[in-house]
């Protein structure tokens, strides 16, 4: 958080897999559900692998190809006009651990597909680390994991055949940057995950929190802080991978098709300031909360009186939130009935520190969110206060998404700390009662809801 001045492939970094993966491990709740898996015990045969070893692995790669495959034999005529065109390199799987093992195409040595898994459009084929890259993600984050990798890397052969591919962006970078084509991909895997989880693929079933899991292991894959949109490597941060996949999701292989440099908003960018860089774009915690207070007031006070309605600015106390605040837990900070705000310094540091500045922020964002709804006149325990809270908190972080040199504002990596709170935790949708959204998908759309389409979206005013 800034204060007012004064090959196309997921390109996947295991430092910031571990990373990611740790901060969801120490927030976030207890998974539930039984795993991605075959309809029954028998999985694919992985024979049509090339370099396959047969083994578990593979066997969920297969499977996973297998059903993308027929996915698309259905949709891409459907949505393109056009029959589907196989693969005509095929798939290959790579032991990254085995030096003297025969190189997929796209590379020179097997150890430079570690960690990763890609689309060689020269010779139209996919290839994965089955050593380094999916037991990886299917240990931390189930085989629905494996299956989202898999589902990209179809999606860039998905974009390829309809038109926009390497030529297209060597001819016209400008047109089609990287970070667009790389949206694009996110946004086919969701078209396809959709598809599975309304049950019509052979072989693989998803559940709502798989889902989660697998969106998890998809901002694994974010660019570092402070990687520009502009960078000719770019891939996305957190916001803009899941905002592509679930619009996919939600909207369907059409509008990923339709997806250009003019008309996909990207929330990553460059640090502009050399403090902010320096500290990595987060203050301490005693710094963030005398930096935000005055500046989510302002946005909601201006909210409030805009609907013919009197604001008063609520009381920030700093100690613990206990019952007394509220009838039912709202997490670290809370919208309390006196019309206070109570933050629980002890847990609210630790998500802080954990995560990052607008972890904390963005909690207390949409405290301030139930405040403004209070304020109208309106409900502030029922489910639809908690979620309409959460839109406007979305709202406020469109507001400073941006800021000038020296306004308020949001700095490279925010959003991606909302999207792990997010995802990991329902604390940001839950109202004074308790209640929240089951799952980090939902509680990611109505966030981005806000962001990208303001207050206006929210269903209060």
């Amino acid at each position: 958080m800034r204060p007012p001045l004064r090959r196309r492939s997921l390109r996947p970094s295991l430092a910031v897999l571990a990373l990611t993966t740790a901060l969801v491990a120490g927030c976030s709740v207890a998974v539930a559900g039984s795993p991605v898996a075959a309809t029954n015990s028998v999985a694919v045969d992985p024979g049509f692998v090339r370099g396959t070893d047969g083994g578990l692995v593979d066997r969920l790669a297969a499977t996973a190809v297998t059903d993308i495959g027929e996915y698309w034999r259905q949709a891409y005529p459907a949505t393109f006009g056009k029959p589907w065109q196989e693969l005509a390199g095929g798939y290959y799987s790579v032991d990254t651990t085995d030096r003297s093992a025969k190189p997929p195409p796209c590379a020179s040595q097997a150890i430079e597909v570690e960690g990763n898994a890609f689309y060689c459009a020269s010779v139209d084929a996919i290839a994965w680390d089955r050593s380094a890259l999916l037991p990886v993600l299917r240990d931390k984050y189930g085989d629905a994991a494996v299956v989202l990798v898999l589902a990209h890397e179809v999606g860039h052969a998905v974009h390829h055949r309809a038109g926009v591919g390497a030529e297209e962006q060597r001819k016209q970078p400008a047109q089609y940057p990287t970070i667009l084509m790389e949206a694009m991909a996110d946004c086919y895997a969701g078209t396809f995950v959709r598809w599975v989880a309304d049950g019509k693929a052979p072989h693989l079933r998803i559940t709502a929190d798989q889902l989660d899991a697998a969106l998890q292991a998809l901002i694994s894959f974010r660019d570092p802080v402070g990687t520009s949109e502009r960078d000719d490597a770019a891939h996305g941060n957190a916001f803009d991978r899941v905002s592509a996949f679930q619009d996919g999701y939600r909207e369907g292989a059409a509008l990923c098709g339709r997806m250009t440099a003019q008309n996909r908003q990207f929330t990553q960018r460059a640090f502009t300031d050399f403090v902010d860089r320096a500290r990595g774009g987060n203050l301490p915690f005693k710094d963030m909360l005398d930096a935000v207070t005055p500046n989510l007031s302002a946005f909601f006070g201006n909210l409030v009186t805009k609907a013919g309605r009197t604001w008063q600015t609520p009381l920030v106390r700093r100690g613990t939130v206990n019952g007394e605040c509220s009838p039912g837990t709202q997490g670290p900070i809370a919208y309390c009935q006196d019309g206070s705000i109570a933050i629980d310094v002890d847990r609210a540091t630790v998500l802080h520190n954990d995560i990052g500045d607008y972890a904390t922020g963005m909690l207390l964002a949409t405290r301030y969110g139930l405040a403004a709804i209070a304020a109208m006149g309106r409900p502030v325990g029922e489910q639809r206060a908690g979620q309409q809270a959460l839109c406007l908190a979305g709202a406020y972080t469109g507001s400073v998404l941006r800021p000038s040199d020296s306004s308020f504002g949001l700095s490279p990596g925010d959003l991606d700390e909302a999207v792990q709170v997010l995802l990991g935790l329902d604390y940001a949708a839950r109202d004074t009662g308790g209640h929240g959204l089951p799952t980090g998908f939902e509680r990611v759309g109505v966030f981005r809801t806000g962001t990208l389409q303001g207050a206006d979206a929210c269903g209060v005013s």
